[in-house]
């Protein structure tokens, strides 16, 4: 999963700020949409998340910024799941300005998977949690 992107795009003028680089804003925004392609490899598509009142909730976000991207660059977002428990999951994302290939900035999060009347946690169906089992990429062993 980790070599295919779950976003790409550019950065556009208006995305950048008084310094001259994309904001914060559009990074976090760019993530999120990383979120919902990852999700739906995974089963959580947007017709399984209505037809079963349940949602996705970033319970944690932890974001590294590593280099500028500045108007015109092209960005790609690849992304990990690191870890799948009973009711949430850990992925990482690794976003690279594509034409240097620079990592432009990481981002970890740990989403809960929630009944939505409820406003609580849910465990993940059977058949998601096996696809997900499947996609699970684990962090390197630290040296």
């Amino acid at each position: 999963m980790a070599t295919d992107a779950t976003y790409r795009g550019t950065v556009y003028p208006w995305q950048c700020d008084h310094v001259g680089h994309m904001n914060i804003m559009w990074y976090v925004g760019k993530f999120d949409e990383a979120n919902w392609n990852l999700f739906a490899r995974l089963g959580l598509m947007p017709s399984y998340l209505r037809e079963s009142g349940r949602g996705m909730a970033a319970v944690q976000q932890n974001i590294a910024y590593k280099r500028e991207l500045l108007a015109g660059d092209i960005v790609e977002v690849t992304s990990r799941l690191l870890e799948i428990r009973e009711k949430s999951i850990r992925f990482r994302h690794e976003m690279r300005n594509a034409e240097t290939g620079e990592v432009a900035a990481t981002c970890e999060i740990t989403a809960v998977h929630m009944d939505r009347q409820a406003r609580k946690s849910a465990p993940f169906a059977p058949a998601i949690r096996n696809v997900a089992l499947d996609h699970l990429d684990p962090e390197p062993a630290m040296a």
